[in-house]
This record gives structure tokens, sequence and C-alpha cells, in this order.
């Protein structure tokens, strides 16, 4: 039976909460306590920074706590700080110079770009001085022949991906949210978005980063070369270190030549069991031109239609469908695309045994732009349902849906599957890369879900030999959660790197590490 596959046994259980208390209690260094800020502290700032680069309702023109509440809270509503003040550094020198006087004073830093994380990785999680790189908004260079764009870590994806635009370029990276999340912060998430599957992780389109250490050291990394085998690779570290180990202040990063030609077209599926013979027919007949394989539940997809982020299918369409995938191709002529998506498209309504009910090729830039908005609105959908607790994680392919079918019947029979409770469970996510996005709406946040889901969610993945977190990071969220991916030597090997970097323990204090 499904439930005896992947629920975790008893036996496991145990192990694992003994290698959670093993990890809690062992470290390679003894904590530190921070200090928190002080007006003379802000007077210092004031000899770094202009007035308005300042928000402190510590400094001679106090800021309201509204002021304050956009840096101490994230979007979602789960994790709130209580930091007095905020810096918003323009240079990289003047990063240096705060790091340096924080290290000294043994003052907290949180690193902020665009804030706009679902792990509670970029705000407070005490009253650490939040850093925001939001000013540091430059573009230093871009080569149009190589491709590689070198920008201040507070630029906006959105910005970028404009910028390189006319030059017949792309990012590398897609992202919901990449209207307010900026670039600095992707790398230090190690962002994954909607074209890993074409253009792989950050860490091979990354080539180079800026980074300032906690003592206030510039590290200047931020080479333009593809090929540098010069011994230990230390931008690697800086990605999806989640700036726990300095500050990332501008990258470079390489732009892939824009596609001639894009196209996508959504499916319907009767049974998710259809989903993995799908892919394998996808990858088949289009090849190169695949760019991205989407996979949304039939949950999913209904909430996103209900709260307004398009309807890409009539109700006709919909009728009998139990999940759906989007299918995207860019390639280097639209003739020739539109030929391999119409073939597919026709082989597997007229196969002997079909794998989708129907579906539905874009015909126009606006229909192409429809289709990806319902598949990105899927998270705004579920924000407008309910409280959100979300789980981003890598599991084999064929659990997918069993996860999500297996978590909504142990909430069920915990007696939390209601209006007052949980409304939904849903899973949608990027099949090409096998990752999950599991989402539980809730009617608020109870101490009783939390304890229905954790750790039951974290030892079913632990049993599928998954990932805790396939690309949101681990922030403040997961910091109890390590062991269920890592082994104790690789948790122990990540404190003594944090502990090589960061002796005083002032970057990001409570993220990623216990």
């Amino acid at each position: 039976m499904l439930r005896a596959r992947i629920s975790p046994s008893n036996s496991l259980h145990r192990r694992l909460a003994a290698s959670l208390k093993h990890a809690r209690s062992a470290s390679t260094a003894p904590a530190v306590k921070l200090n928190s800020v002080g007006k003379d502290d802000v007077a210092h700032f004031s000899n770094i920074l202009a007035p308005t680069s300042i928000v402190s309702s510590l400094s001679t023109a106090p800021a309201t706590e509204d002021e304050l509440d956009q840096y101490n809270s994230d979007w979602i509503g789960r994790f709130k700080g209580q930091s007095t003040t905020v810096l918003k550094p323009k240079t990289t020198e003047e990063v240096s110079q705060i790091l340096k006087w924080c290290n000294e004073k043994r003052i907290g830093v949180c690193p902020q770009g665009g804030n706009t994380g679902l792990v509670g990785g970029s705000v407070p999680i005490k009253d650490e001085v939040v850093l925001s790189l939001s000013n540091m908004n430059k573009i230093r260079s871009f080569d149009p022949i190589s491709g590689v764009l070198v920008a201040d870590a507070g630029c906006i994806l959105q910005t970028l991906t404009d910028y390189v635009a006319p030059h017949h370029h792309i990012m590398p990276i897609d992202l919901g949210a990449k209207g307010s999340c900026q670039i600095g912060g992707n790398v230090s998430t190690n962002a994954g978005g909607l074209r890993l599957l074409r253009y792989g992780s950050l860490h091979g389109t990354v080539l180079g980063v800026e980074v300032v250490l906690p003592d206030g050291t510039i590290l200047d990394q931020l080479t333009t070369l593809r090929k540098d085998n010069t011994g230990y690779d230390i931008k690697q570290l800086f990605i999806g270190a989640e700036g726990t180990l300095g500050v990332v202040t501008a990258v470079s990063i390489l732009t892939p030549p824009a596609p001639q030609a894009s196209n996508n077209v959504i499916l319907a599926l009767p049974s998710f069991k259809n989903v993995l013979p799908l892919f394998q027919t996808v990858k088949r007949e289009l090849s190169e031109i695949l760019s991205a394989f989407e996979f949304i539940d039939r949950t999913a997809y209904d909430l996103a239609v209900k709260h307004g982020q398009g309807r890409a299918l009539t109700e006709e369409e919909v009728e009998g469908a139990e999940c759906f995938v989007l299918v995207e191709t860019s390639g280097g002529r639209r003739e020739h695309d539109e030929e391999k998506l119409n073939d597919l498209l026709e082989n597997l309504l007229t196969a002997d045994e079909p794998l989708i009910n129907t579906g539905v090729l874009a015909q126009n830039p606006a229909q192409f732009s429809s289709l990806w908005a319902l598949r990105e609105g899927v998270t705004e959908a579920v924000s407008k349902e309910g409280k959100a607790y979300k789980y981003d994680i890598s599991i084999p392919l064929s659990s997918f849906q069993e996860v999500v079918d297996s978590t909504r019947e142990h909430l069920r029979s915990k007696g939390l599957l209601h209006d007052k409770a949980v409304k939904a469970v849903l899973g949608y996510g990027h099949v090409g890369d096998g990752n999950l996005h599991l989402n539980i709406v809730a009617d608020a946040f109870l101490p009783e879900i939390q304890d229905a889901l954790e750790p039951y969610i974290y030892e079913v993945v632990q049993n599928l030999r998954g990932s805790v977190s396939a690309e949101h990071g681990i922030g403040a969220m997961k910091t109890h959660a390590l062991p269920y991916s890592k082994s104790q030597v690789s948790i122990d090997l990540m404190k003594k790197i944090k502990n090589v970097f960061d002796p005083n323990g002032i970057m990001n204090p409570g993220k990623v590490l216990e």
C-alpha cells in the first residue's frame, strides 16, 4: 500500500530523532552572544551613510514601527523580527565599513534583497541590523559577445531581463517573483525557478561574485572567465549560503542567447501515472528545444482559476483531468518548433492508449503569457485562499502525487482537514528537476497543524532519499530539518566553514545552521 511504502517507520523516527538531538548539541564553536544596536551605533552609521539610507527607531528622526515592518516581516506573514535599524548602502565600500563595525561590536547582520523568500531567510530573527541591498542597483557591464553580465546585488531580476533583451540575451533564471527579487538574493539562495531544466542552476551560470566578508574584507572574485581551473572555487561557497558567510555585493553571470522562438502547450492528463511516460515522450520528441516541463495538480489548477490567475482550458477540456502539464519550447526557428509541437500533440491524441485527454497550444504571445501566468499564479492563488505551509522538496518524480495524497490523508486522520483548519493540500512543481512544491493551505497558522506536518513531511522525504529543500533554501524555517538530508559529517563541515568565515557569528544568525 502507498502509506506503508512512503510513511516513515517507527525505527526510522527514532533514528532521526536521535540524529536531530545530536545535531542540535554538536557545535564546532561556542555560541557567541550578540549585542543589540544602540544609539551610538546608529550615530556611527550616519558617518558612513546618507540620512536617507538609514531607517531606525534610534536615529534623531525616529522611524515608525510601520516603516520598519516591511523589513521585519516576510511577504507570507509567517516570520517577523524586531530590528530597530535598517541600513541601505549604495557601494561595496559602505557595506565593508558597516560589517567591520558590526563585527567589532558583535552586532548581528541580516542581509536582505527583495525579501521574497519563503523560509524566513531574509528577515531578522531578533533585532539584528537589516542590511538592505536595494540601493546597490547598478549594472556594471555587459558583453554582448560572451553574454556575460556584471551587476550589483540589488538589481531586480526583471530589470536585468529587460536590460539584456535588446542584446538578444535572456537571464538564465526566471521566477514568479522576478518583478521584486534581486540578483544577489537569487545567488545567495541558489534560486532555481522555471528555466533550470534548460539552463541549469546558478552554480553553473554564475561566473564570479564580489563578497564582503564579516570583518569588512572585500573578496573580489568577480571574474568574467568561463574557465578558471586554479584551485578551490571559493565563489561556490557563497552561492546558496543565504548570507551566512558574507554579503554578496555584485555578481558576474552568463546570460544565454535569447531563443528565436518560444512556444508552450498545456496538457490535461486523466491520471498522474501518465506524467512520467509523458515526460519521456516529450523529451524524446522535442529533444533540444524543450525548456520547461511543469506539473500542476487539479487542486492547484482549480485554485489558480478561482483566484483569477487565468483559465487555460474550457470546463469541458478540464473535465476528467487529474492533473496538468505545461510544456515550453525554446528554439531557433518558429516553423520548426511549431511543427514538432503539432506532431507531438497529434501523436499523443491519436495513440492507442492516449496519455492525455486534450492539449491547447498557445497561438500568439498573449496566449503564451497567459499559460505561464496560470502556472506562476498558483503561488498568489494559494496566498489568497489562506495561510500557506510551503514545503519545497526534491523527491523521485514517481512519488509527486503520492506525497501530496498521503499528506492530505495524514491531516485527515488528525481531524485537521476542514474549513477551520486545513482547507486544501496541493502540489505543483518542476518535473524536469524533481522539485515538488507541496502546499498546505490553512485558515490560520495553528500549532496543531504545524505539529502534524513536522516532522511527518521531513520523515517522508528522508524515507524517499530526497531533500528537504530543493530551491528555497533553509533560512530560519528548516534549520532543525538539516539532518533529514545531510549527514552529521556534512553538518559538522558546514559549521567549520561557517566558523572560518564568521567566527563571531554575526552573519544572518539563526539561519541555515542552528
